[in-house]
């Protein structure tokens, strides 16, 4: 748009000498006969006439014209649009008393100077000059001189509205550093402005503390109250965390339901406390949406600067360690990162990696416990144990990788491979004349959460050749309480169907003396 304007006013230059070049010599002297004067006017009302023709055609062009003592003369249309001004309100007011900032007064005023007596050109540029409202407006400036030799130079100055694109730029840069829904800080600018807060700390010798907060159970809010009300929620949590932070404290929102809060300028270390409490103040307070009350939890993973880490990306990657414990622990626990947390997750992170390839590799095995009648004292039955035996190292205990295959997806795979082999080997042990009841396989309560579990487990038992008798379900207690009305169904299909469902650990949930 501005190269445009700038090949307009050449273009107008241009007309402009010509004009005075198809004129006589004698017509460009200030005395003229009186016939030849009648023609030099009329020949310059047609010029004025085609040049204003021409500035009002263009509806989203500002221009405005001043004579030497920088009163306005001319005020198109788009300029009134611009500036607010109409045309019998800007007619004969100076240029700088109209739509020049204090700031820019002298300035604009010199300028003007220079061009008249020295011929200076004022420079095209974006500038903000001021509405009639007293707020200032971005526009692209030019300006051009007519009649500079003569005793009453004209000047005319052209003007494009920037206003949309600097809109667009502030719109552009507001969707780059902050969240949509809370107007926080995003993470990405969440850590440019931390690593700023540790550098002020350690010019200090401060510390700074960086709380990691993680809203419980969010998804199900979510799904019982709706999205609209969840996010109303989440806008509410974070008007309640900014409202009482300190001018140096920094807050963001990095994701769906996790907010990361820095307190920098820690000098006594017995305050951290404090804050923590402070926080889950925030969190226990019941917020109203719509005459609902409702009440939020959170886990909190925490995080200290020097101790443990000295960037940003260090010190929000322990405090999410952090909080992930805490979420393990259950919901409202607060965890303070050290040490230990991290070589733990390192430690985790790499028997991940081993259990992935060790069910590649066939180095997890079954192994059959006896379940014996307390009447008979015959064996009546055999529960399936996963068991896991490293090509190198000592052998893993369940308690340590079955949590680890839980997290992941990778619980569906062993689920399935459980499955397969306990099948598989009851077949045999039934082909060898073996008599020695049912199998129980173990089923985890993310198992049975996955769509279609117990149609393949019908479809492997059938395969197999066997049935109801020979292949059973064990669950723990806290999977059937906290199952869906859709896993209810397919428990009562396989019941009906024959197939006995054994309840594993019972007295250690919502059964137990202790609950």
């Amino acid at each position: 748009m501005i190269g445009r304007h700038s090949r307009f006013m050449r273009w107008l230059r241009q007309q402009r000498q010509q004009l005075l070049e198809r004129l006589p010599e004698r017509h460009r002297s200030v005395h003229v006969a009186d016939g030849e004067a009648d023609l030099v006017r009329r020949q310059y009302l047609e010029s004025e006439q085609r040049f204003r023709a021409l500035l009002e055609s263009l509806p989203k062009v500002a221009v405005q014209g001043y004579d030497s003592h920088r009163r306005v003369i001319y005020w198109n249309d788009a300029s009134t649009r611009l500036y607010g001004y109409s045309q019998e309100e800007a007619r004969g007011c100076l240029l700088e008393d109209l739509i020049i900032p204090d700031a820019m007064r002298e300035g604009v005023i010199q300028a003007h100077r220079d061009w008249m007596e020295q011929g200076k050109e004022i420079p095209a540029e974006e500038i903000e000059l001021r509405h009639s409202s007293g707020e200032l407006v971005p526009v692209f400036s030019h300006h051009v001189m007519l009649n500079e030799h003569t005793a009453d130079p004209l000047m005319f100055c052209v003007d494009v509205d920037l206003s949309d694109q600097k809109r667009a730029h502030r719109e552009l840069d507001f969707a780059n550093r902050y969240d949509r829904l809370t107007h926080l800080l995003n993470r990405h600018s969440f850590e440019e402005q931390l690593d700023l807060a540790l550098e002020e700390c350690r010019r200090q010798a401060s510390s700074l503390v960086l709380a990691y907060l993680d809203v419980d159970h969010f998804v199900e809010i979510n799904d019982a109250l709706g999205y609209r009300q969840g996010d109303l929620l989440l806008v509410e949590l974070a008007n309640r965390l900014n409202r009482d932070r300190r001018v140096t404290d920094i807050i963001a929102r990095v994701s769906g339901d996790e907010f990361v809060i820095a307190f920098p300028g820690i000098h006594d270390l017995d305050d951290i406390p404090r804050l923590v409490r402070k926080l889950e103040d925030v969190m226990r307070a019941p917020i109203i949406l719509e005459e609902r009350r409702c009440k939020l939890s959170a886990c909190l993973g925490i995080a200290i600067h020097p101790g443990n880490g000295d960037t940003a990306g260090e010190l929000i990657r322990n405090a999410d360690v952090a909080k992930n414990r805490a979420k393990l622990a259950g919901q409202g626990q607060v965890v303070y990162f050290n040490q230990e947390l991290h070589d733990e997750l390192l430690h985790q992170h790499r028997l991940s990696d081993r259990l992935e390839r060790a069910v590649e590799a066939g180095e997890l095995v079954l192994h059959y416990q006896p379940q014996v009648s307390a009447v008979s004292g015959q064996i009546e039955n055999l529960e399936a144990l996963l068991r896991w035996f490293p090509e190198e190292g000592p052998p893993v205990s369940p308690a340590e990788f079955i949590p680890l295959a839980e997290r992941s997806d990778l619980i569906h795979r062993i689920g399935d491979w459980v499955l397969e082999d306990a099948c598989r080997q009851r077949a045999e042990w039934r082909t060898a004349g073996l008599e020695l009841g049912r199998i129980d396989i173990n089923f985890s309560g993310r198992q049975v959460k996955r769509s279609g579990v117990f149609d393949r487990f019908e479809a492997c038992v059938k395969r197999h050749g066997l049935g109801p008798r020979e292949i059973g379900i064990e669950l723990t207690e806290n999977v059937l309480i906290e199952a869906d009305d859709e896993i209810l169904a397919g428990l009562r299909r396989l019941h009906h169907l024959g197939f006995r469902i054994a309840i594993d650990d019972f007295g250690t949930g919502y059964s137990s003396l202790s609950y």
